[in-house]
C-alpha cells in the first residue's frame, strides 16, 4: 500500500470518514489484488494494468466511491454519473452494501 494513501486517509477531518475510506481501500485491494494506488488530482486513485478502476473522493459531508468503466454494467438507480463512471455519496451514518460495491468494480474492472 501507498504511503501517501493512508497518510490521505489518516488525515482527513472526521473519524467516520477515515473508517468508511480505509474500508473502501481494503474493498479495492481484495477486489482487485494486483491494484497499484497513487495520490493524483489531490485524491486516491486505483488503477489495474495502467487504467483506472476507482477514486475516493472525500468532500465535507461525504465520501463519494467512483467505479470506472461501468458503461456497460446495470448500476442501481442511487449511484450518480455519467455512464462510463459512476459514484455513490457515502454520508455519516449511512450502511453501504460493501459486497455490491465489490461486485460493480469487479465487474467493471474484468476488462482493464
Amino acid at each position: 500500500m501507498n504511503p501517501e494513501v493512508s497518510s490521505f486517509i489518516e488525515n482527513l477531518g472526521k473519524p467516520w470518514q477515515v473508517e468508511v475510506s480505509n474500508r473502501l481501500r481494503e474493498l479495492v485491494h481484495e477486489t482487485i489484488p494486483t491494484v497499484e494506488e497513487r495520490i493524483q488530482y489531490k485524491k486516491p486513485h486505483f488503477l489495474k494494468n495502467g487504467h483506472y478502476a476507482a477514486v475516493i473522493s472525500p468532500s465535507k459531508d461525504a465520501i463519494a466511491f467512483m467505479i470506472m468503466n461501468t458503461a456497460e454494467l446495470e448500476v442501481p438507480k442511487e449511484f450518480e454519473g455519467p455512464p462510463e463512471r459512476k459514484w455513490l455519496k457515502i454520508r455519516e451514518g449511512d450502511l453501504p452494501d460493501y459486497g455490491l460495491l465489490s461486485q460493480l468494480l469487479e465487474k467493471a474492472s474484468s476488462s482493464l
